[in-house]
């Protein structure tokens, strides 16, 4: 079984086919032609060294552990910190290189949820929340609730993910057509 990371979970959510057209055709999606894909992961290697050492009290944070790369059987991905809590929890923090606009994305948060279950299948402890730094507002931090529910959802899209790719299923294209205007597939898909 091959494994899987939080990106292909984003990218299988917003369009299945991405899955298909990635995985299965072995298309490259060529996302490092978008400077703010490379300047965020810039800005991640740039924080991770100036932040080391530092807790963050008022979160409650007793502990940390940096840059940390996870797995799992089925998911693997890199956490900027994993947060140790004083009730006994632990979390992910993860830094982005945007503004914060009253509203947590979902791909922010189903990256959150992923490194949930490769913290709670490392570390055998609960995750219950999860952080976000939007470095371009000043480094504001946000808390993200991380529930059962989520979790679960994430283990099932993984499960349609590898369905994808070990039975060759073409699935169908997202409902949202106006997604499609700007995929890196758009020209080999068949709507």
């Amino acid at each position: 079984m091959f494994s899987i990371t939080p990106s292909h979970i984003i990218q299988h959510l917003y369009c299945p086919r991405f899955t298909y057209f990635e995985w299965v055709l072995r298309l490259p999606q060529n996302e490092e032609k978008f400077s703010k894909v490379m300047r965020g992961r810039q800005l991640h290697d740039d924080r991770l060294e100036r932040n080391k050492g530092y807790l963050r009290k008022r979160l409650g944070v007793v502990g940390r552990l940096d840059d940390q790369y996870l797995t799992n059987p089925w998911l693997r991905g890199r956490i900027d910190e994993v947060l140790e809590l004083a009730d006994g929890t632990y979390a992910p923090l993860d830094y982005k290189f945007a503004e914060y606009k009253d509203k947590v994305y979902a791909t922010y948060r189903t990256q959150l949820y992923c490194y949930a279950l490769l913290i709670q299948s490392n570390f055998d402890k609960q995750v219950t929340r999860g952080y976000i730094v939007y470095t371009r507002s000043q480094n504001r931090v946000v808390e993200v609730p991380i529930p059962e529910s989520s979790l679960t959802d994430i283990r099932q899209t993984a499960t349609d993910i590898y369905r994808v790719v070990e039975q060759n299923y073409f699935p169908k294209a997202t409902a949202y057509k106006k997604r499609c205007v700007l995929c890196t597939y758009r020209k080999v898909c068949m709507q």
